[in-house]
């Protein structure tokens, strides 16, 4: 008989496929792990970085649009301003300009009456005088308001032509100053007195038809004196002065 031989050989190399295969097993599963937190970690850390930057994201357009809000106060608080200097600046230029006007017009000549009609001119030849006609007949009816063509001092007032003779009826003379005097005849009552000083439009009398007059109307002179004889063309005076007549 032979002698029976038993080889372990094939039993040991399968025992160690087998715990070969079951280590390489574990390290697959070991290393799948690790890859699986790994990954679970990443996400988180993106997320959380994601949620930083969303964040910040949001807090930097909250401080822009509060910058945006405080710029646009701002903006406003000086367009304010502005418009306060700018209406400060309106009233004074109104105020100088209304100063102005008010010292044009103290300055200025205006007519002695008005809505009326130029009837007889200053040098016209006629038989209601013994020489040329003195002065500009302004045709208007009886109580017409006579103001005084530019601001000065009374120096005559009264009947008979205050003291010019009684062809002037009721009248008045006001001078001037540069040697120059108004006067205003046939009125039908006189509201000033010798000594007065008027203001340019002030009333002084009341238009009328006294002393040689054929008619409802002011005589009005300007003169060189305050007595008769001394009269230039009124009309041709008054537009030198920029009076429309």
């Amino acid at each position: 008989m032979f002698e029976r031989v038993t080889s372990r050989f094939p039993r040991t190399s399968a025992s160690r496929t087998r715990a070969a295969v079951l280590a390489a097993g574990l390290g697959t599963s070991v290393v799948l792990g690790a890859g699986v937190a790994v990954a679970v970690d990443n996400t988180a850390a993106s997320g959380a970085a994601g949620a930083v930057q969303a964040q910040a994201a949001a807090q930097s357009k909250v401080a822009e649009a509060q910058a945006k809000a405080v710029e646009a106060q701002a903006a406003k608080a000086q367009k304010a301003v502005e418009a306060k200097k700018a209406a400060a600046a309106k009233a004074a230029q109104a105020k100088k300009a209304a100063k102005a006007a008010a010292k044009k017009k103290a300055a200025s000549w205006i007519d002695p009456v008005e809505s009326y009609k130029l009837s007889a001119s200053f040098a016209q030849n006629g038989g209601m005088w013994a020489h040329k006609h003195s002065g500009q007949d302004y045709a208007v009816p009886t109580g017409t308001p006579v103001v005084a063509a530019h601001g000065g001092t009374v120096v005559k007032a009264g009947g008979n032509g205050a003291g010019d003779g009684p062809a002037y009826g009721n009248a008045v003379v006001i001078k001037h100053g540069n040697k120059t005097y108004s006067q205003y005849a046939h009125l039908s009552s006189v509201n000033v007195k010798v000594g007065q000083v008027v203001k340019t439009g002030q009333k002084i009398a009341l238009s009328g038809n006294t002393g040689n007059s054929s008619g409802p109307h002011l005589h009005f002179e300007i003169r060189s004196t305050p007595n008769y004889g001394s009269a230039v063309d009124p009309v041709k005076f008054l537009r030198g002065k920029g009076v429309t007549v």
